[in-house]
């Protein structure tokens, strides 16, 4: 029968429903603390499609020095002097089967590499102030190389590598960037890799040298001009390979003005671009737990994802459109937020968020290191939004659906096609620290009550008076829905320790990532959306744009 609806409490073949979106006064209440509420699903066409492996994370070149704000908060997790013996890191990987994992950062545009070509100490970064980015240059030595590219075999691991884009160029006294990239040691230290037969997902180049840029900048048409640079150069050593790396630029934070003739003028020697999120401000803001929690802000962000499609679009180029880094609030993060279970609220929502615009991949800063890592610095444990990203990765496929959710505006809302499962996997965010939300799902058979693009506004009110006629679910092979509620322990939002419908997770001594087991829930009853909480919802109905 096509699209179909479910109601709490009753189920019938046709039911007459008056298209009206209600604000929450005039939200049916539930109960003491409770109100109820209705995800509307269009599952006609989706509204974008993600990567398989949209999950991404990154490793950065931050040594134990780093510090802000007087916090040191990167130890020994810099792609140099990482523990790729520790076993809780090998099994965190492994579980994504692949994760991707971006290695690069602020520090990759001082990075020499120690292949045959250089002639230069193979030195290790040095606090120094007076430097740009408060290092001087680092490197790394081909034995590192080799290791490295060892575990991330071991651990299935998809790479991109960030390349040094500033090798050979002198920064002039207005601040930007002169001459052309010199590509003699990442040529190189490419060809070196290809001939070790290491697996190199992608090339990316540079780091946050767009725009206005964060400590220096190019212009879009001489960083076009080095991207092909690097085209040529994989096109060159590769040969006959395929399929080829990716060639990935310009890693920076979104200029429409540098974006647009960066993306003209590079034509098809690119295929990813790739942006920075740090929206959330510095991690020194005491008001970031404010920001998380209040879905206007989190909805300032939708504009950079609309501005970035509607240029693809616009554009000739094939590119695709990847968040290269996202770490939220800059600087590190900070301790008891950016590593706590209230950070899930922000890293779930922007990842929906830049799903329904399109966005292939969204890579967090960071894997470990720094306070916003999915593990621990120093005990390599996982932090809430690691668990939270792997359900995500399980969960959520390749298909996103239109979504928006009526009855309370706290609620966050996305569904996609569940990944090689059949059915719909809805994920709920409830935002509000004391009422618990009865959702309910509806599937529309128009979808013109959804194709208003407010897809970074699940909450918003919308009124229409028509009367549309919507069918139940047929089809499912179910009587029940697997739910996978994730609390804070103890309810404090600023716990490093997530449970999963009730139950604490945690590695076991052997440092093995824990079975993510789901409730079995009657169809026929609402999705309860605890205070302060996530629920991802499997429901086994399947609509056109999941078949």
């Amino acid at each position: 029968m096509g699209f179909q609806i479910w109601l709490r409490g009753f189920c019938s073949l046709v039911f007459i429903f008056s298209c009206s979106f209600v604000s929450l006064s005039s939200q049916a209440v539930a109960g003491d603390g409770s109100v109820e509420g209705t995800a509307f699903i269009d599952g006609k066409t989706s509204i974008g499609k993600i990567d398989k492996d949209f999950i991404c994370a990154t490793l950065d070149w931050w040594p134990p020095e780093k510090c802000d704000y007087g916090t040191c908060s990167w130890d020994h997790a810099s792609l140099i002097n990482l523990d790729i013996n520790n076993n809780i890191l090998l099994n965190a990987i492994k579980a994504f089967s692949p994760l991707k994992i971006r290695l690069g950062g602020t520090l990759q545009d001082k990075v020499i590499y120690d292949t045959e070509d250089n002639k230069e100490p193979c030195k290790q970064f040095v606090k120094n102030t007076t430097e740009m980015f408060g290092f001087t240059q680092g490197c790394l030595p081909m034995h590192r190389w080799d290791e490295l590219n060892a575990f991330f075999k071991k651990t299935g691991a998809k790479i991109i590598f960030g390349l040094n884009a500033l090798a050979g160029r002198s920064i002039q006294s207005d601040g930007s960037v002169a001459g052309a990239w010199n590509y003699t040691n990442a040529e190189s230290f490419i060809s070196y890799t290809v001939k070790q037969n290491y697996s190199i997902h992608g090339w990316e180049l540079g780091n946050e040298l767009s725009g206005s840029g964060v400590g220096t900048r190019v212009a879009a048409n001489q960083y076009a001009a080095d991207t092909i640079s690097l085209y040529k150069i994989v096109q060159n050593i590769y040969g006959g390979v395929k399929p080829k790396p990716l060639i990935i630029a310009p890693g920076g934070f979104f200029d429409a003005h540098w974006f647009k003739e960066f993306i003209d003028k590079t034509g098809n020697s690119i295929d990813v671009i790739t942006h920075h999120i740090y929206n959330l401000g510095p991690g020194v803001d005491e008001h970031l737990v404010e920001k998380i929690l209040d879905p206007s802000y989190l909805d300032g962000e939708a504009n950079t994802f609309s501005d970035l499609q509607n240029t693809l679009k616009s554009s000739a180029t094939s590119a695709i459109a990847w968040v290269g880094e996202a770490g939220g609030a800059y600087n590190s993060g900070r301790s008891l937020v950016s590593n706590a279970f209230v950070y899930s609220f922000w890293y779930l929502d922007q990842l929906g968020m830049a799903s329904a615009y399109d966005t292939k991949t969204y890579c967090r800063q960071s894997l470990i290191g720094g306070n916003y890592g999915l593990l621990n610095t120093t005990t390599f444990v996982p932090n809430p939004d690691y668990y939270s990203a792997l359900l995500w990765h399980r969960l959520m496929g390749r298909n996103v659906l239109s979504t928006n959710f009526s009855g309370m505006k706290k609620i966050r809302a996305y569904a996609h096609c569940t990944k090689e499962s059949k059915g719909i996997t809805l994920l709920l965010i409830n935002l509000d620290n004391s009422t618990t939300v009865e959702v309910n799902v509806a599937f529309n058979s128009t979808g013109t009550l959804h194709h208003q693009r407010r897809h970074h506004r699940p909450y918003k009110s919308q009124r229409s008076h028509k009367t549309r006629t919507i069918q139940l679910p047929q089809g499912s092979e179910s009587s029940t829905r697997k739910e996978y509620h994730l609390t804070a322990k103890d309810g404090n939002l600023h716990s490093q320790t997530m449970l999963l419908n009730g139950n604490i997770l945690t590695v076991n001594s052997s440092g093995d990532i824990p079975a993510l087991e789901p409730l079995n829930v009657n169809l026929s009853k609402p999705i309860m959306v605890a205070p302060f909480s996530v629920v991802f919802a499997h429901l086994p109905y399947v609509v056109p744009a999941c078949r």
